[in-house]
């Protein structure tokens, strides 16, 4: 499995993004899927996971209410659609395949106030 991560970009507080993460490979409905973030100086952060058949979802507390994860498998692809952004929500998100230890490239996220 090989990931392509997009999405990122520049919004005011308050505002929305959504990330997207395609996914290449025959296998990627088998696995559950994660987005981490990592700031410059701080530890990786896992931020959002979905189950490989997408009816389980686990987000840290701080993107509780705010994001949603989802996926297609039928376009190999997951989404992280992020609301009420906060400029702390600012750095380089992930998206990775834990059981493979397979990581996309990064996007950067970045938050105005």
């Amino acid at each position: 499995v090989q990931l392509q991560a997009c999405g990122g970009g520049l919004v005011q507080a308050g505002g929305s993004l959504r990330l997207s993460c395609a996914a290449s490979g025959r296998t990627f409905s088998r696995y559950d899927m994660s987005w981490f973030r990592q700031a410059p100086g701080k530890e990786r952060e896992l931020v959002a996971t979905v189950s490989w058949s997408g009816s389980s979802t686990y987000y840290v507390n701080s993107a509780k209410g705010r994001f949603t994860f989802s996926r297609d498998n039928a376009k190999s692809t997951v989404y992280l659609q992020m609301n009420s952004l906060k400029p702390e929500d600012t750095t380089v998100y992930y998206c990775a395949v834990r059981a493979l230890d397979v990581w996309g490239q990064g996007t950067l996220v970045t938050v105005s106030s």
